[in-house]
């Protein structure tokens, strides 16, 4: 799947997807990786070493240095993969090196599934 490119690398890893946009600040736990947004079909689940599939960002711009903080604890994704970036998110990723795409029709991958984020490219294609 073409998509664009928001930050650079490539990774190969098991996709996390939900059809909920996230919102870092005050949803996912920076010091476990845990989402814990009350009701989020994600709530109780880690992103930590996975590839997190989401329509968008939401919330406050203090999101961003929660995905820093994910990333400096070693509980950040491996990469990030959107419908339509947030810019919340898009510098969270940049500030934490962490690859990133958008654009991408998020509905063809599935939680569980190996895909390879060839952000250099903008690029996500399904491993299995």
């Amino acid at each position: 799947m073409q998509g664009r490119k928001i930050f650079k690398g490539r990774v190969v890893g098991e996709a996390l997807v939900t059809g909920e946009d996230i919102s870092f600040y005050g949803g996912c736990d920076p010091e476990t990786g845990e989402i814990v947004e009350k009701g989020h079909n994600l709530e109780g689940k880690s992103i930590s070493g996975k590839i997190l599939v989401f329509p968008s960002g939401k919330g406050s711009t203090v999101g961003s240095y929660v995905l820093y903080a994910l990333k400096r604890a070693e509980k950040a994704p491996l990469a990030i993969v959107n419908r339509i970036m947030d810019p919340i998110v898009a510098v969270g990723c940049i500030i934490s090196e962490i690859p990133a795409v958008d654009e991408i029709e998020i509905e063809k991958i599935k939680t569980g599934q190996r895909i390879e984020v060839d952000a250099d490219n903008g690029v996500v294609t399904p491993i299995e």
